[in-house]
């Protein structure tokens, strides 16, 4: 029998001889384990929840890691995005202040001259010789001072010069005294360029306020948010750059123009791109305030703006041109956790499950070892209970025969007689204990142990013998003592009794009288009638002392006319006490 797959308990009664022992098998205790490590007492005393609780242990170890790394990182994302806003404002100033200095050098440039002609102004610009510094603007233009009655004039000489109808716009009205500040030049000529030519820049009042500051502290100076001309019908903000020109000639300082520079904001933004890397942000610039109203133009981060969520913001604030301007940087990123992060989690979620199915695995393995070992030691135990049962019904056994061979030849006339006496004894006692072995040594029903007595007796002719009673299971002991006394019986309802005519019969019958004690009658009928004056047996003294003693009870033994009568008494143990009880070792175990 495998000792992981059944658990055999033999549990002896107390009074099943002298010498027996009761075994039984019991879970193991905490302190029967109280020697081991204190992991194994754990693993053994919570079977269940320590699997879970280092699952849960690792995934909180986990999760921490997963905080940390993303706070980390959302640190750097707050580095870089103030390093980007940074760079990228410094890059716009940087441009601006270049263009700036490109304007003061034309300012003074054209100071000197009378009047700035066409040839004059294009080699200007052409020597100018701008760098890449430069891009993002629409290019440099010129815009005089213009009395509003001599702006016919201006329009006419502006056509020859261009060589195609130059029209001043808006229309200056009639009785107006401002003066007209219109587009005269402007380069690169392109054909967004043209449409600016001709345009009253000091008509519209952001420029016109522009224009007023730079005049004002002789600087160059942004305007506000304003569309383009060279726009035409499109609404993409911009601003402009203007330097005052003044002349000096006749010791009276007098506006000559403005030398200017007209900006794209979105291409002066994106500008700014090519010299700092603005992958996964968004970089906005305003005209002052940062609100909806106020934006000049935007970067999407690579494309990221439709992708992903907007995180944290990080504000610089700088002036181009003497006009403060605001840039925001902010993060875009995908909202979901970085992939440093899922791996972190994914592999602390797959180390928390092998660890918690690993822990199981050794918990159910620790509980089956020691399941095992509490096995080892209960069948030692029954080993040892069996040896000193078995070596006290030996004793016993031997006894039985010594008194059986002493009675025996006390009595026996003859040496066939007392061999003959010996004999049948002796099977009687072999029947009996073919029985018990039958039944493990295990309890054995009355009737068993009666119809093995009398079944030499029986076979020839029906009706001889009849059992009644219930069921009723007997200890190894009591089933032998019994035994011996039917064969007594028996053997002398053979010889000079009930069995030994045809026509005799033989009834046996028990029942129980109390719940732990059976009473059986033997009688005999229709047999040779019993004389009154005989002389006493071994049966009768095998029978009213030995078994009478083995038993515990008195035995009543009548010779009466009619036939022999005998009442024994015999214990009765519980069933339960003498079964041979098989079980799974893991139910056992619980």
């Amino acid at each position: 029998m495998q000792p992981r797959n059944r658990l055999c308990i033999l549990r002896l009664s107390e009074g099943c001889g002298q010498g027996a022992s009761r075994t039984g098998i019991k879970p193991l205790s905490h302190e029967t384990i109280a020697g081991q490590s204190l992991t194994r007492r754990l693993l053994v005393r919570h079977q269940r929840a320590a699997p879970v609780l280092i699952f849960v242990l690792i995934l909180v170890i986990t999760l921490v890691s997963v905080v940390s790394i993303e706070r980390g990182l959302q640190q750097r994302e707050d580095a870089q995005r103030a390093r980007v806003a940074l760079a990228a404002s410094s890059a716009l100033e940087r441009r601006a202040s270049i263009n700036a200095s490109y304007l003061r050098a034309g300012a003074a440039v054209f100071a000197m001259q009378g009047d700035v002609a066409e040839p004059f102004f294009r080699r200007f610009v052409t020597e100018l010789r701008l760098d890449t510094d430069y891009r993002g603007a629409e290019g440099i233009g010129w815009a005089p001072v213009v009395p509003p009655a001599d702006v016919p004039s201006f329009e006419a000489t502006l056509s020859e010069e261009l060589g195609r109808k130059v029209q001043v716009t808006p229309v200056p009205e009639s009785g107006q005294t401002r003066p007209v500040i219109p587009v005269m030049y402007l380069r690169p000529d392109t054909a967004r360029n043209r449409r600016a030519v001709g345009f009253d820049m000091f008509s519209e009042e952001t420029r016109r306020e522009a224009m007023e500051l730079a005049e004002q502290g002789v600087r160059p100076t942004a305007s506000g948010r304003i569309v383009l001309v060279q726009e035409g019908a499109g609404s993409a903000p911009g601003f402009l750059i203007y330097m005052p020109v003044f002349d000096d000639s006749n010791r009276q300082r007098r506006l000559k123009g403005f030398v200017f520079s007209p900006y794209n904001a979105q291409d002066f933004l994106e500008a700014a791109s090519e010299v700092v890397d603005m992958e996964g942000m968004q970089v906005s610039l305003y005209d002052g305030e940062p609100n909806a109203g106020n934006l000049l133009g935007r970067t999407d981060g690579g494309g990221l703006e439709h992708q992903g969520q907007v995180g944290a913001t990080t504000t610089e604030d700088l002036r181009l041109a003497n006009r403060p301007m605001t840039l925001t940087v902010t993060a875009v990123h995908s909202g979901s956790l970085s992939s440093i992060s899922m791996v972190t989690l994914l592999l602390g979620l797959t180390v928390a499950s092998l660890l918690m199915l690993v822990s199981r695995l050794l918990t159910q393995q620790i509980v089956e070892d020691q399941r095992a070992l509490a096995w080892f030691a209960e069948q030692n135990s029954i080993r040892n209970s069996l040896t000193r049962e078995l070596n006290h019904r030996v004793k016993n056994t031997l006894a039985n025969v010594l008194s059986i061979v002493t009675l025996t030849r006390r009595r026996a006339e003859s040496l066939d007689d007392f061999a003959d006496g010996l004999d049948g004894r002796i099977r009687a006692l072999s029947a009996t204990h073919d029985l018990l072995t039958q039944s493990d040594w295990g309890t054995t029903p009355i009737s068993a142990v009666v119809g093995a007595e009398l079944a030499p007796y029986t076979k020839e002719e029906e009706g001889v013998l009849t059992m009644n009673g219930p069921p009723v299971e007997l200890a190894p002991n009591d089933a032998l003592s019994l035994g011996l006394a039917l064969h007594e019986l028996a053997t002398n309802a053979s010889k000079y009794g009930a069995l030994s005519v045809t026509g005799g019969h033989v009834a046996v019958d028990w029942s129980l009288v109390e719940e732990n004690l059976a009473r059986l009658d033997w009688v005999e009928s229709g047999g040779p009638q019993v004389p009154e004056k005989r002389s006493r047996g071994f049966g009768t003294d095998l029978i009213e002392k030995i078994v009478a003693h083995e038993l515990r009870h008195p035995v009543n033994l009548s010779f009466e006319t009619a036939g022999v009568r005998c009442t024994l008494f015999v214990p009765v143990r519980q069933p339960v006490d003498f079964t041979l009880r098989t079980t799974p070792m893991s139910e056992g175990g619980k």
